[in-house]
């Protein structure tokens, strides 16, 4: 991390990332400001950081003021904001002038287009933005056997057929996991995200399907990188798959001793597989 005492800021979206990383600042002695959005942000990111700023997503402009106020010249996105919402009735986002004009400069509506925007807005108004591991390393995956249960030689096979479909889905900015069983793909993430996509390969394969999830092919660290935790864990236990294969040195594992544990406890192999992917035959 980067030898700066001055305060940053979260842009937080949802889930257990933005305390995480909020927690984890703090205790690198870092001030921490943050800018939450009702019905995404969870409420106890207040407990976690100095200051949280309530905000409609549409209000880019007012985004911007709030980080010139805090005097943050570093800012962290954190957490999932669904892209469902630039679908419907945009009103209800309180787009501003500003937001208006950066949803016109975006030549489609993939993540990588939306966030890439933002982030070079911010950019251009002086504001750095962080690479999400940055402040969290210790939440990192490593590589190998993660937990008490090794994937067999049938989900490792599994696991090597999913990989190329995930980084194939990942370069067309589509979505960064797959749901294989016998090595057939069951579904595909998109626009629905990681839990929906697990829901529905599970119902379509029955039990025993294999989760894999990886970070596309240029990942920006700066935003959308993959993460999981235990409520990924209790749709897998939902639907009966047996394996979740994420890629190492490049997935957040939020909540780490809670989700191995509950993985542990429903016969579920974590494996951190190498950016260069797997071998069906590889050792745990």
């Amino acid at each position: 991390m980067r030898a700066d005492t001055g305060p940053l800021a979260l842009i937080a979206g949802r889930g257990r990332l933005p305390l995480e990383v909020a927690r984890a600042a703090r205790r690198r002695g870092r001030r921490v400001q943050a800018i939450g959005f009702p019905g995404e942000t969870e409420p106890a990111l207040e407990a976690e950081v100095e200051r949280l700023t309530w905000l409609h997503l549409g209000e880019i402009g007012a985004l911007l003021r709030t980080l010139r106020e805090a005097g943050a010249h570093e800012a962290f996105l954190v957490g999932k904001v669904p892209k469902t919402h630039l679908y419907g009735d945009l009103a209800r986002l309180r787009p501003d002038s500003t937001a208006l004009g950066l949803l016109a400069r975006l030549r489609d509506r993939k993540d990588d287009s939306i966030l890439g925007t933002l982030a070079s807005f911010l950019e251009e108004q002086g504001v750095r933005l962080g690479a999400q591991a940055e402040l969290v390393p210790e939440l990192v995956a490593g590589e190998g056997v993660l937990g008490r249960v090794a994937p067999t030689p049938a989900q490792r096979a599994d696991v090597a057929f999913g990989w190329p479909v995930a980084k194939a889905i990942g370069g067309l900015d589509v979505g960064q996991t797959v749901v294989v069983r016998d090595r057939a793909v069951l579904a595909i993430e998109a626009i629905e995200g990681t839990d929906e996509a697990i829901r529905r390969g599970g119902l379509l394969g029955g039990p025993g399907a294999c989760v894999v999830k990886v970070a596309k092919p240029g990942q920006d660290p700066r935003f959308d990188l993959p993460a999981i935790g235990a409520e990924t864990l209790d749709v897998m236990c939902e639907v009966g798959a047996s394996v979740l294969a994420v890629e190492a040195g490049a997935t957040l594992m939020l909540e780490r001793e809670r989700l191995l544990a509950a993985a542990d406890a429903a016969g579920i192999a974590v494996l951190g597989v190498p950016p260069g992917g797997p071998a069906a035959d590889a050792p745990g």
